[in-house]
């Protein structure tokens, strides 16, 4: 983000998990934040919690329909005139062996995962111009770093949006835009539970991480805080692995 006093940030996908916590965390630094999601029910819910006045602005929007895009961008230039920084969060689940995906269980994951991330970011490019550049932060997955069975359709959607990090990283550099991803591993939110529902089935994946716990979305939160502010301001391009060591270490076989 600009150095501005009041920074003001996009979060699709707002309404839970990482995104509540990060608009939680940046709404506590003083940022204006402006959080989405496609239920109305579910926006209202977020932002009686955030509790956080005018510095708030929830839209009701699908990431997927650039039509609410192009409405979701007009309401943010009439109540702030531009945005500092970015958070390309709205994303789905989706996991069944190869040969159970079917056209539309594809289409779904992808239009979420890749389609949607790649147009919010088109779509919030002339705000980003207006505050002079910004940061924008993808979240992606750790299944494209390590293969995850009954993941495909999935990890070739998030598998995407770590080669949009890259290449808008270098084709926005110019216009004062960073844009960096992050790649979460198992992190405990609303999302989790329901592609892992018993409780059971937790331990086996909490042991196959080094640091020997499951994520929180704030673990999350604290990393794409980093990303969207000023302390960052020489990273672009990048991704973060967020997973306590899944990717690229084994747990300790001692204790």
């Amino acid at each position: 983000m600009n150095s501005t006093s009041h920074p003001t940030v996009l979060i699709t996908g707002g309404t839970s998990g990482m995104g509540l916590a990060t608009a939680r965390l940046l709404l506590t630094t003083g940022a204006r934040v402006v959080i989405t999601g496609r239920s109305e029910t579910r926006l209202t819910r977020a932002a009686e919690e955030l509790d956080a006045g005018d510095r708030l602005l929830a839209v009701r929007a699908d990431a997927t329909a650039p039509a609410d895009l192009a409405r979701l961008t007009a309401t943010v230039r009439e109540r702030y005139g531009k945005l500092d920084g970015v958070f390309a969060n709205a994303g789905v689940a989706g996991f069944q062996p190869v040969q159970d995906v079917g056209e539309a269980d594809f289409a779904r994951i992808v239009d979420t995962n890749l389609k949607g991330v790649f147009f919010t970011v088109q779509h919030a490019l002339p705000l980003l111009d207006a505050a002079g550049g910004g940061s924008v932060v993808l979240n992606a997955s750790w299944t494209p770093h390590r293969g995850l069975p009954g993941a495909a359709a999935y990890a070739a959607s998030k598998a995407g949006v770590l080669s949009l990090a890259r290449t808008l990283g270098a084709e926005l550099a110019g216009r004062g835009v960073r844009v960096n991803s992050v790649s979460p591993g198992y992190i405990v939110t609303e999302m989790f539970h329901a592609a892992v529902p018993d409780p059971a089935d937790h331990d086996p994946l909490r042991a196959q991480v080094p640091l020997g716990r499951l994520g929180r979305a704030e673990d999350v939160a604290e990393t794409v805080a980093f990303l969207l502010s000023e302390r960052s301001s020489y990273i672009t391009g990048q991704d973060i692995v967020i997973d306590g060591g899944l990717v690229p270490a084994f747990p300790s076989l001692a204790g």
